[in-house]
């Protein structure tokens, strides 16, 4: 009797059947060799055939000799394989940058750096801006609150006496000054200070050959004078701390810091003369202060970027014109 049940009925109901014939057989294998004495890696050994046949006509397509020991080594050396190829994968490429939690090194290094050096530029235009926004006043004779603020950019106490090795010998013009500057009784008019000291400087006109210069300090010139190296003066090499004295009277037009040339100090002399004393260790005078020759004026020191050693790089300036300062002084 024909009861009308769909064929794909019936083909479920085979392959439920054939299904739990192959599961039969495979119990009915390991039944056969649980029985069986020999050593494990003699039963890796034991050799089998894979056959490919068609389902059909049950022909034979292909067939490959397989032992569990080969089966093994190929499904490990493709694993190992597989995780060596990710490994090198994540390694040597971009891929890396899309795991959760990795770092670039090299970029965080290369971001470190960057910001170092933008912090070391932000301070050199600060410092840059400082510098000539003090010699704008300068050539505009603004001098009212530079002596005041000098000490403070300069990072230096309010009394310089005390930064001052007891070696140093002591000028009394010297202590007298240091003395109105604390009681706050000093005057910095550029007018009444350069008038006092340097007379009149417009009318004469005495050649330099003629003028009197004292060393700065003795030592050996290191440096000399090059024009063609862009050198306008000479470096003098001294022990560190040595005191640096004014070559002439003067009055001090510039005195503060800059990140090439470190703790500099600058004089205007009478006859367009200025002498100038850079990579000090500490600054003596403030702007604006008058000086007698031979008063120290700085220390020597190693400051500035432009610098090898404890030396003193001096400059002299006639009007306008760098000169050699050996041709008129001697620092031996």
């Amino acid at each position: 009797m024909h009861l009308g049940y769909p064929c794909s009925f019936f083909d479920k109901t085979d392959s439920v059947q054939k299904y739990f014939a192959f599961f039969k057989r495979f119990i009915q294998f390991f039944q056969r060799h649980g029985d069986d004495d020999r050593s494990f890696m003699e039963k890796l050994r034991d050799k089998y055939r894979l056959v490919i046949m068609n389902d059909e006509t049950f022909e034979e397509i292909s067939s490959v000799k397989l032992t569990p020991l080969s089966v093994y080594i190929a499904l490990s050396s493709l694993v190992v394989g597989t995780a060596i190829m990710v490994t090198m994968l994540i390694v040597w490429t971009p891929l890396k940058r899309y795991i959760p939690g990795y770092g670039d090194y090299a970029r965080d290094r290369e971001i470190a750096a960057l910001s170092s050096k933008l912090y070391k530029l932000e301070r050199e235009v600060e410092s840059s801006q400082r510098y000539y926004s003090n010699f704008r006043k300068i050539l505009v004779g603004d001098l009212g609150d530079l002596s005041k603020s000098a000490a403070e950019k300069k990072g230096l106490p309010e009394n310089p006496a005390d930064t001052l090795p007891k070696d140093v010998e002591r000028i009394p013009e010297d202590e007298q000054l240091r003395s109105e500057v604390a009681r706050g009784t000093f005057t910095s008019d550029p007018s009444a200070q350069t008038s006092a000291a340097l007379g009149p400087i417009g009318p004469r006109d005495i050649p330099l050959s003629q003028q009197f210069f004292m060393p700065p300090v003795s030592g050996e010139v290191t440096s000399s004078f090059d024009l063609s190296k862009n050198h306008y003066g000479i470096d003098v090499a001294a022990p560190k701390n040595t005191a640096i004295k004014a070559a002439a009277d003067g009055v001090v037009i510039s005195s503060g810091y800059t990140v090439e040339t470190g703790y500099s100090i600058a004089i205007q002399h009478p006859n367009n003369v200025v002498t100038m004393y850079k990579h000090n260790s500490v600054l003596l005078k403030p702007t604006g202060v008058t000086v007698k020759v031979g008063e120290a004026i700085a220390l020597i020191g190693n400051s500035g970027e432009s610098t090898s050693g404890p030396h003193l790089h001096f400059e002299l300036w006639y009007k306008g014109r760098a000169m050699d300062p050996t041709d008129f002084i001697n620092f031996n």
